[in-house]
């Protein structure tokens, strides 16, 4: 397995091109099992997750075609031939779950393993299941499998999530686009990934009201037709580099970066004194001062702080003036990077599902493990602003988000590199 080097080098300076986002593609992608007809993905992000789920719409007998270098993908569901989703791909993350909804939707009946993906909680899929159920989906769990079926098709049904699911919210989504009927959809979820899948599906023909709110109203279509649409930025990967000179000083411009997309966040890093401006290409940031203040952070479903920036908002706060309280409110088991910035000369008291921070002057390079995708860039982000090497492991984590995040950083200013084991 490679790892990363990385080596205190001072402030940054350049500008940084952010990708389209992973979770929007992951999403996306399945959106083609609804038509028979082509649907062409562009500023697709050029990451490992992309491949995974690539290859189990293969699998399913999807026509893939990656272009421009893996910028545009070109996806076609006109010869479809199995329905079954196996084990040995599925494991290996979690957004394969996304195929249920539009397999059932379209072709009446799908078999689905049950997901894998990071070890950050258990996050279960039954509001998957119990949301396609409220269109009429019998459903079947055997042998580690959901067996699901709606043999007369799925019926428009209404649905209240018991608590927001962006997962869930998009399942049921693309379901509900062919179901018969209307379908209403509650508490759901506001992601902007969200909003780009039901604007992705407009596009195909579906009816889809109230994106953005908590409420989608849903007029089930006959059929739906091919389209092409561009992927939304990447809001954790744009947060990601915004923290960049936050925590080593410099001003970074993140080329493709909205404020809009991740507003809760940029008003906790004007609370610790790092400032966000709207450029003509995008968001540039910078530190006022020589150091970051202290600030509480609790992680919230959009338009709250999200939960896949806590790792990194931790490591910055790492050297903050004062003590810092970060609440992870989304997932359990979500402060696994935490010892590995402890090895680093952070000081972190996690108790539950709270991580108190209190500032030291430097962290110090050290020999770190990634735990999960977010928490080997929070390493990363660290190991810039430590005192000599850091050297981070098991980086395939890193590789299902974060496209040549080495060459981002060292186009910027960074010292660091990948070796290869």
């Amino acid at each position: 397995m490679d790892k990363i080097v990385v080596t205190g080098n001072g402030a940054l300076s350049g500008q940084v091109p952010i990708a389209g986002a992973k979770n929007a593609c992951l999403t996306l992608m399945p959106a083609t099992l609804l038509s028979d007809e082509p649907l062409t993905l562009t500023n697709a992000p050029r990451l490992s997750d992309i491949k995974t789920m690539s290859t189990l719409l293969q699998s399913l007998g999807v026509e893939v075609s990656s272009l421009q270098d893996g910028k545009v993908l070109a996806l076609a569901s006109h010869d479809v031939n199995n329905l079954t989703a196996h084990y040995d791909i599925v494991r290996k993350m979690r957004a394969s779950i996304l195929v249920l909804g539009p397999l059932l939707a379209r072709h009446g009946h799908a078999v689905v393993s049950l997901p894998g993906g990071c070890a950050i909680g258990a996050r279960p899929v039954d509001l998957h299941l119990k949301a396609l159920e409220a269109m009429g989906a019998e459903m079947d769990l055997r042998e580690g499998y959901v067996h699901a079926s709606a043999p007369g098709g799925l019926k428009g049904g209404r649905f209240t999530f018991p608590f927001v699911s962006v997962g869930a919210t998009e399942n049921a989504l693309m379901a509900a686009t062919l179901a018969k009927g209307t379908t209403v959809l509650e508490n759901a979820a506001r992601e902007p990934e969200i909003v780009d899948l039901a604007r992705c599906l407009q596009k195909m023909g579906a009816q889809i009201d109230g994106e953005g709110t908590s409420t989608l109203t849903i007029q089930g279509v006959d059929r739906l037709h091919g389209a092409t649409h561009p992927v939304v930025t990447d809001r954790i990967e744009l947060g990601t580099y915004m923290l960049a000179p936050a925590i080593c000083g410099g001003e970074i411009e993140l080329l493709g970066g909205r404020r809009e997309l991740i507003g809760a966040f940029c008003d906790k890093l004007d609370e610790a004194g790092i400032d966000v401006t709207d450029t003509e290409n995008g968001l540039s940031v910078k530190r006022r001062s020589n150091a970051v203040h202290a600030v509480d952070v609790a992680t919230a479903p959009f338009p709250g702080f999200p939960t896949d920036l806590q790792a990194q908002m931790m490591a910055v706060l790492c050297t903050a003036e004062g003590e810092s309280v970060l609440e992870e409110k989304i997932f359990e088991n979500r402060f696994m990077h935490a010892p590995e910035l402890i090895r680093m000369g952070a000081q972190i008291d996690v108790q539950g599902g709270t991580a108190k921070v209190t500032g030291v002057p430097r962290l110090k390079g050290a020999p770190v493990m990634a735990t999960d995708l977010r928490a080997s860039v929070s390493l990363i982000l660290a190991g810039l602003a430590a005192e000599g090497d850091t050297v981070v492991s098991r980086v395939y984590h890193l590789d299902r988000g974060y496209e040549h995040v080495e060459e981002k950083l060292s186009a910027v200013g960074a010292k660091i590199e990948r070796i290869p084991e």
